[in-house]
Formats: structure tokens, sequence, C-alpha cells
């Protein structure tokens, strides 16, 4: 189901009613002429995200989502209903016609009359039939009504940008989740090789060990800690392959699919893609659904507050009906029959027990919960770039600081591996390295996981829509 705002803007342009104006510079947040955490200003936000990323198989999975996710239905509906009601709305403000026929037969009954011919009570039965149209509309002089559904066609656009946020979101939850089996994918192998790698060390431990090579039980120590790094890794390997299930099954939630862990997900993680186009701190306001929304609630409240205040004002009322009635089915469309009736009225409320000035106080104090609303999402909203653009520098750093390592780590594996095979090295040196080895190569996948990772959370923030092709 394809909804959005374009649909909205379509759909509503029908209505009586317009949509009330932007009030977002009632935010009253300055925002600076670039961000904090980078110069970069470049205009523009990269809506092909997923690709970038993930390439084609990240957008067949996304696509698959939008399409059967119960989640997405849901938030479509409720598009659905807020355009719907503010059609409904504006049915109000133009006249109502209806048209009917009727026909009536009675008896009567004439008790105590001195006439008959004793033959019992006398009675006569009456026939009656007609046709009328009638006419009733009530001037919206003042614009009460258009001012509620203004408010409406303002609570659709921000259900229309609610959808716009959710499908956003699941397209993050669904490239997050498809990480996740990438990242348990390549943490797997990983074990694996390490299984492999820890195997060789132990035989090569075991062999010194029966051969006696170290005196006072040394070798026996070193046997126990080879078996012991064997079988941590192989604790590790289960814990690995299990963290690879379950994000397979919570991808296929996503995907709307019963969870039987038969989805075909990637083995590695993908290259990190540049940097997306930040803009500017500006620009965030009027791109970003969650903030749209936020401001859309806003313009709703102005709107019913406008409505309140118009309750004071009298009302009008026009009616009108033309029709026949006639005792004879077969005279009722006859114009000698005809019959007809005008009406007007006019109503002025005077006392009302206080409930239209505590409707407007009511009104008014959601006004002001909605502004405060739409404030605290601005700030969140460029809390969250900021935050996203500095993680991004530091954990860029932290994985290049690992990669140093990881080297260098791995060059103590093969020295002392070299060493203890020609007998002037000892085993715990080398399960040392090999376990620092290990540990380095872990982080690695998991840094570039979690770059990949806050990736998606700067697209989000940066308000980067997604749409497929």
């Amino acid at each position: 189901m394809k909804v959005g705002m374009a649909m909205v803007a379509v759909v509503l342009a029908g209505c009586a009613g317009k949509a009330p104006d932007s009030r977002i510079g009632a935010v009253g947040i300055a925002t600076p002429e670039s961000w904090a955490a980078t110069p970069a200003a470049r205009a523009g936000i990269d809506t092909d995200w997923v690709s970038r990323i993930g390439g084609t198989q990240a957008e067949a999975l996304v696509a698959e989502a939008f399409r059967r996710n119960p989640d997405m239905r849901v938030a479509a509906e409720r598009v659905n209903r807020a355009v719907a009601a503010a059609k409904t709305a504006g049915a109000a403000i133009r006249p109502q016609v209806s048209a009917g026929v009727n026909g009536t037969r009675q008896k009567q009954i004439f008790v105590g009359l001195p006439i008959g011919n004793g033959n019992g009570i006398p009675s006569a039965i009456f026939d009656n039939f007609g046709a009328n149209l009638t006419v009733a509309w009530e001037p919206d002089v003042w614009g009460f009504r258009r001012a509620g559904q203004s408010a409406l066609i303002a609570d659709a656009q921000a259900e229309g940008n609610s959808y716009r946020a959710a499908r956003a979101s699941l397209a993050a939850q669904v490239m997050r989740a498809w990480l996740g089996v990438a990242e348990a994918s390549e943490q797997v192998a990983l074990a694996s090789k390490t299984q492999t790698l820890l195997e060789a060390t132990h035989d090569i431990v075991r062999e010194r060990f029966e051969r006696a090579l170290v005196e006072n039980g040394g070798a026996a120590a070193e046997l126990r800690l080879a078996e012991s790094e064997l079988a941590t890794n192989e604790a590790l390997m289960a814990q690995r392959k299990g963290e690879r299930e379950q994000a397979i099954r919570q991808l296929e939630v996503l995907l709307g699919r019963y969870p039987v862990g038969l989805v075909n997900g990637t083995t590695v993680l993908p290259e990190i893609p540049p940097m997306p186009p930040a803009g500017l701190p500006s620009e965030l306001l009027l791109r970003r659904p969650d903030i749209l929304e936020a401001e859309r609630r806003f313009a709703s409240s102005a709107s019913l507050v406008r409505q309140g205040r118009l309750a004071f004002y009298p009302s009008f009322s026009l009616t009108g009906s033309a029709g026949t009635t006639t005792d004879a089915m077969s005279e009722v469309l006859q114009s000698e029959f005809g019959v007809w009736s005008l009406a007007s009225g006019l109503t002025q409320p005077i006392w009302a027990g206080g409930r239209l000035r505590d409707d407007l106080a009511r009104l008014q104090s959601d006004e002001r919960s909605r502004l405060a609303q739409l404030q605290g999402v601005v700030l969140r909203a460029l809390g969250e770039v900021e935050q996203a653009l500095v993680a991004e520098r530091f954990l860029l750093a932290r994985e290049k600081a690992i990669v140093k390592a990881l080297k260098s780590a791995e060059a103590a594996v093969e020295a002392a591996s070299d060493e203890y095979s020609s007998g002037i090295g000892d085993s715990l040196t080398l399960i040392t390295a090999q376990s620092n080895q290990i540990s380095l190569a872990s982080q690695r996948v998991s840094l570039k996981r979690l770059r990949l990772d806050n990736r998606i959370t700067l697209h989000l923030a940066l308000g980067g829509d997604y749409r497929l092709r």
C-alpha cells in the first residue's frame, strides 16, 4: 500500500477548507549556520542510502518489508482514516439535500356521533401520499466549520509525515537486522578460523608434552591451557552461531515472514560508503518527517483554538422543502397538489455554564503543549545529527587504532609461533598472542558494524527518506 504526502495532498485538494499555514517559524530555537561536528554543509539528502550501503540485496529486502510488514499497513490505514475524517468534515459545510416519498392509510372511529344505520360504530378510512425534496444549510459565515476542517487537514498531513517516518524507520530496522546477520556470519567464520588455529597450537603443545621436553610438569600445564583455549573457542563458536540464527529470525519478522531461519543474508559486512551530505541545520526543520509531523499537530491546534473562539458567535440555519401531498397515489407527481416551506434561524449562545470558555481554555493549553512538543522534537533532531557526526569521527579513530593493533598482533603470533617451534619460546606467550589477535579481529568486525549502524542513524537524523525505485 503506497501512501505519502503527495497522495494526501491530492485527496484533500477537493476539501472545502484549506490546510493551515506553516508555523515552523514559531519554534523559537536558533540554529547555527553549520553543524558543530563538521564544517561540511553540502545541500541535498541521499534517498538511495539503502542501495549505497547494501546494494540490490538490501533493496529487495526493504521492498519486501514495505509490502508485508503489518506495522506499515497500520500506519497506512491511519493516514487513510485521517484523510476520510477531513473529507467528512467538509461535507457539513455544504448544503444537505434529501428526498423522500411517504404514504399512510388511517382508519378513524367516530365514537358517540349520532350517525350510522344501527350496524355498528361509524368509521372512515383516510389515505395520504406525498413526495418531498428538502434542502438544509448552515452557512459558515464566521468560518467555524472551516476552522475545524482545517485542523483535520493538518492532522491528515501529520499522519502522512508519520507514515514517512515509519517507512524510513522500517528501512533502517531491516538494514540493521541485515547487517546483524552479516556481522554474525563474519564472527562465525572468524571463530571457525580461530578453531583451526587453536587446534594446530594444541597439537604442537601436546606433541611437546608427549616428548617430555619440559620437566616438572610444566608441559602438562601448557597442555591444559591449550585445551582450555580450544574449549573456550568452541563455546564462543556456539554463541556466534546462536547470534546469527537470532539475527536471521529478527530479519524475517521485520519482513513479515514466519521466523523459520531461511532468509538469505549476506555473509560479510559491506564496505562503508562515503559520508552523506549533511546540509544546513536550518534545512533540517523543513525535511525531517517527525519535525513536520509535530509542526502540523501544532498548526492543527491553532485552527482548533480559532474554532473555539468562533463558538461564541451566532450560527445561522436555512431550510427549504417542496413536494406534494394528496389522498391518491396517482396524483403524487402532479403540481396541483404541491406544498412548500421555507425556514431560517439564528442561534446565539448566551449562557452554557462556562462550557465554551472552558473549552477554549483547554484548546489554548493544547496549543501551548503542542508548541513545546515541537520544540522538543527539533532539539532532539539537532542533537541526533550532532551525536551521529561526532560518533562517526571517533568510531573511525577507533577502527584505525584497532587495525594497527591487529597488524602488530598478527606479527606477534607469527614470531611467537616460530620461537615456540624452534624450542626457544614458551606456549604461554604463543597462546596469549593468539588470544590477543582473536580479540582484536573480532573487535574490528564489531567496529565496522558500529560504523555502518551509525551511518544509518546519520541518514535518519538528517531526514533522509527512502523511496523504492
